[in-house]
């Protein structure tokens, strides 16, 4: 494509050539040829046409190479213009990306705060519960239970207190607070025991993990994940059990109280539990 500046040269080159030939046909003259023709005489310029003509020459080439210069500034603005937008273009790119990243941690931050908030409410009532409840001592709550020949499970007298461990893998998936498929035949069995044996007992389900962070995001801490499966079992016992609400409290301990040193894979295996732990404090009627 040609440039500006070879345009207008050839303006200038064109106005030129036709003000030389206005010229000659002011000053034609002509003569018969043996054939009835005419032939034009040569073109001559007086000192005054000449210099009128350089001068009109050097203002077309000025005004040409100011249109060339008016050309590359119009380019570099344009490329400027359009580098820009490209810029414009991308940061709206990364900004959407970035909103969309945000609104979907807002709506799982604000489904984690709905479930805490539930679970907030539950331990309230639990521990308003507990606190009307009539305190009996009584060392010889271990008694004869079913889920002790069950195996994995271990059933132990814990100073005043009985603890049912129920292992984790027994329970849940890894990392997860969702129940096994045959974990609430599992949990109605439980239930079943604790309602023949401690009808009035207040009853803990307190969550432990080994400390480690959690797999899924869904959880933010190992607090949480142990809040969560303990919920979990909590909703076996009263959904699936049959057992009331008001007898049992939820407690998350995450991996503040392991049984045994989590140096192992075994050791990490039997920290993660939910513990059952019967009270001797009693419900008031």
């Amino acid at each position: 494509m040609p440039s500006a500046n070879a345009f207008s040269n050839r303006i200038a080159i064109a106005l030129v050539f036709g003000a030389l030939m206005l010229a000659g046909c002011n000053q034609q003259q002509y003569s018969a040829s043996p054939y009835g023709a005419t032939a034009a005489a040569p073109v001559t310029l007086s000192p005054q046409q000449q210099t009128a003509m350089a001068q009109q020459t050097q203002q077309y080439q000025q005004r040409a190479a100011a249109l060339d210069h008016d050309n590359q500034e119009l380019q570099s603005m344009l490329a400027q213009t359009k580098q820009q937008s490209q810029i414009l273009e991308e940061q709206v790119r990364a900004t959407q990306s970035q909103l969309k990243d945000t609104t979907d941690r807002l709506v799982a931050m604000q489904t984690d705060n709905d479930q805490l908030r539930g679970r907030t409410t539950a331990m309230a009532a639990s521990i308003q519960t507990r606190s009307q409840a009539e305190i009996h001592a009584n060392n010889t709550l271990l008694r004869s239970l079913t889920v002790t020949n069950m195996p994995g499970i271990n059933v132990r007298q814990d100073g005043d207190v009985v603890r049912i461990e129920l292992p984790d893998d027994q329970l849940f998936n890894y990392g997860t607070a969702q129940l096994k498929p045959g974990a609430d035949a599992l949990l109605k069995t439980i239930a079943a025991d604790l309602t023949q044996n401690y009808p009035q007992q207040l009853i803990g389900v307190e969550g432990h993990t080994d400390g480690s962070p959690p797999a899924s995001p869904q959880y933010p801490t190992d607090q949480h994940l142990s809040v969560a499966q303990a919920m979990a079992v909590y909703d076996g016992l009263t959904r699936t059990g049959g057992m009331p609400t008001r007898q049992l409290f939820v407690v998350g301990h995450g991996g503040s109280h392991p049984v045994v040193s989590n140096g192992t894979e075994a050791g990490r295996a039997r920290n993660r539990r939910v513990e059952i732990v019967i009270y001797p404090e009693t419900m008031r009627r």
